[in-house]
C-alpha cells in the first residue's frame, strides 16, 4: 500500500515512485457553488508536482546546481466532479517517462471512497536557466520512475492550434502577486484569467469541465497581456448537448513582442 506523503518534508521516507498526499477542500479554494474551482486544482497539482520532484532527487535547488529548471509547457485537465467544501480529498501525481522534449508527469484528485473524480496529463520542458532554452530531459528522466501503464488520463497533454474569430475580451498585466520564483507569471494564474474571462453562471453551474492549455511564452513582471476568446462548436465527441466551449488566447502588447501568443486554451464546460 502507497504510504502518505510528507510536504512539509518531502525526502523523509525516501523515494516513492507515485505521490500523495491527503487535503481538506478549504474555503479559498471554492466558489459559490460552494465546489472546487479550476484554479484550486491547478494549484493542488503544482504543489504536489514540486514535492514529488523534492522527493526524488530534482527539485529547485538539485536542478539550480546544474543551471536547470522545470517549466510546465502544457497539460490536459478532465474534472468529473467537483469536491466539496470541507472534503477531504487524497492529490496524487507521479512521472509517466518522456515524449520528446516533454517531461510526463500525471495527476488524479481522489475522492474519500478513492475514486478519481479529476485527472490530469501535463508535459514538462527542462530549460538552461541562463538561456532560458529547452534541454533534452533524457539525463533527468533516466533518473526516475516510469509508472508504466499508470495513466490518468489516456489521451493530452495536447498541442492546440490558433483559432480564428477571436476577439478581445480585456487585459492583464504581469504585477507583483502573478509572479512566482522564477520571475515569470505563474502557471496557476493564467487559469485564473481564463476563468475571469468566462460568464462566472457557466462556472458556478458546471458539473463538468475539461481544460487544455499550452504555455507558449513566459509573461514576465510588467508584461501587458491582451485575452482573446470565442466560443466554439465542441467536436470532441461528448454525447451531451450542454456542452460550452470556448477557445482563448493571450498575446503580448509591448514592443519587440506585441502579438506573440503567450498561451493558448480550449475550455469545455458541462452543466
Amino acid at each position: 500500500m502507497q504510504m502518505m506523503c510528507d510536504a512539509a518534508n518531502p525526502g523523509a521516507a525516501g523515494p516513492v515512485n507515485i505521490w500523495q498526499e491527503t487535503l481538506p477542500v478549504r474555503f479559498g479554494a471554492i466558489d459559490k457553488s460552494d465546489r472546487l474551482t479550476l484554479d484550486a486544482v491547478f494549484q493542488f497539482f503544482q504543489e504536489a508536482a514540486i514535492s514529488h520532484a523534492e522527493n526524488l532527487g530534482v527539485g529547485r535547488e538539485a536542478m539550480a546546481r546544474a543551471g536547470q529548471g522545470w517549466i510546465l509547457s502544457r497539460i490536459s485537465v478532465q474534472v468529473d466532479r467537483r469536491p466539496r467544501y470541507g472534503e477531504t480529498v487524497m492529490v496524487r501525481t507521479w512521472p509517466r517517462g518522456g515524449e520528446k522534449l516533454f517531461a510526463v508527469r500525471d495527476f488524479d484528485i481522489r475522492d474519500k471512497d478513492d475514486i478519481p473524480v479529476i485527472s490530469a496529463r501535463s508535459g514538462w520542458i527542462i530549460v538552461d536557466i541562463e538561456k532560458r532554452r529547452p534541454l533534452r530531459p533524457q539525463s533527468v528522466m533516466d533518473t526516475l520512475p516510469l509508472n508504466d501503464g499508470l495513466n490518468a488520463l489516456t489521451s493530452g497533454p495536447v498541442g492546440l492550434a490558433e483559432r480564428p474569430n477571436l476577439t478581445k475580451t480585456g487585459e492583464r498585466k504581469a504585477l507583483y502577486t502573478d509572479v512566482d520564483y522564477n520571475g515569470h507569471v505563474n502557471n496557476v494564474r493564467y487559469i485564473q484569467w481564463i476563468e475571469d474571462a468566462v460568464e462566472p453562471q457557466f462556472l458556478e453551474t458546471a458539473e463538468k469541465m475539461r481544460l487544455d492549455i499550452n504555455y507558449l511564452s513566459e509573461i514576465l513582471s510588467g508584461e501587458v497581456i491582451e485575452i482573446l476568446s470565442a466560443p466554439f462548436e465542441d467536436d470532441s465527441g461528448a454525447a451531451e448537448p450542454s456542452v460550452r466551449a470556448f477557445a482563448f488566447e493571450g498575446r503580448k502588447t509591448g514592443n519587440g513582442s506585441s502579438g506573440q501568443a503567450a498561451f493558448r486554451a480550449e475550455l469545455r464546460l458541462l452543466s
